[in-house]
């Protein structure tokens, strides 16, 4: 059961990553929608860590770990690095740091 349940939140989870960066890029060439997933996927961990578990399946294993991505965040800033836009990368690389933890804390703290 909850390996259909992994498998349904990861359906939703990773279209909703596609489309939420793809919005994002229209406006921008900067990972922002990138930024903002990990970060709200940080918050659904912390929010569903204790939770029990066929909802730590569907929501953090199966919504958030599709719905995050850690391959996506490193590409975009090597390739900010790459391009010599350190600062862009720094910001980029802080935030996402400061803000996931702070967005998992917060959800943790909501249980």
């Amino acid at each position: 059961m909850r390996t259909l349940l992994v498998i349904l939140g990861a359906a939703i989870g990773a279209p909703a990553r596609f489309a939420i960066d793809q919005y994002f890029r229209k406006f921008t060439n900067k990972p922002y929608g990138i930024f903002v997933v990990n970060v709200v996927g940080s918050f659904v961990f912390g929010l569903t860590i204790n939770s029990a578990q066929n909802t730590y399946a569907l929501f953090a294993i199966g919504f958030a770990g599709a719905f995050t991505t850690w391959s996506t965040f490193m590409l975009d800033f090597f390739l900010a690095y790459e391009q010599k836009k350190y600062k862009d990368a720094a910001i980029n690389l802080g935030a996402s740091i400061v803000f996931g933890l702070l967005a998992a804390s917060l959800g943790m703290s909501l249980t």
